[in-house]
């Protein structure tokens, strides 16, 4: 065996999602983000396009995240459907995570592999931030409001025309203990052929 298989199972299993909400004060260190990241981007690729862009937010880029995000959903969405508890959600939140990365899908111009495959990549390497911030025991949510999908907040977080935001990476310390889990058996979801 190549690796500790036994941490794999762990680390894997031990994947929780952790809420802003729940976040301590403790900071996360540049360097803990830059793994992060860097690990991300050994996600598998079809036709080794990488096609995930990040940009993270820190100190007072959490302040410009949480004002944009505030300001454009109440400049976009119709008053029909809007709520005041989702403005207010969507304009703190940032605030209660000591950093926050926005990952996006850069779309290969050659257009040469099929957009959902880039996006499939690309979540493939949101489960690879994810389960190394876990292995720092640092908390992590994935963030995927609907105003993430209008193709006018792309040129906020330095995505093209053809491009989309995947989603919010929250990240931080959990201020209380790590959060169980559970699955239903694996029998209830598979299929043996042969």
């Amino acid at each position: 065996m190549r690796h500790n298989l036994s941490e794999i199972n762990n680390i894997i299993k031990d994947r929780r999602t952790v809420y802003p909400e729940q976040f301590s004060d403790r900071q996360v260190h540049k360097e803990i983000i830059t793994n992060i990241i860097q690990n991300a981007t050994w996600a598998p690729t079809h036709g080794m396009t990488q096609p995930w862009q990040f940009k993270v937010f820190v100190n007072e880029g959490l302040q410009k995240l949480a004002d944009f995000l505030g300001s454009f959903y109440k400049a976009n969405v119709p008053s029909d459907i809007y709520k005041e508890m989702k403005f207010k959600k969507l304009s703190t939140r940032p605030l209660l995570a000591p950093a926050v990365i926005a990952v996006g899908m850069k779309r290969d111009p050659k257009k040469s592999i099929p957009e959902i495959e880039e996006i499939e990549a690309v979540a493939c390497a949101i489960q690879n931030m994810y389960l190394t911030a876990t292995a720092y025991g640092i908390g992590a949510f994935w963030a995927s409001p609907k105003i993430i999908y209008n193709p006018k907040i792309n040129d906020f977080f330095g995505l093209g025309e053809k491009d989309k935001l995947i989603g919010l990476i929250f990240l931080g310390y959990p201020k209380d203990e790590w959060p169980k889990g559970q699955r239903k058996p694996i029998d209830q979801c598979t299929e043996w052929v042969g």
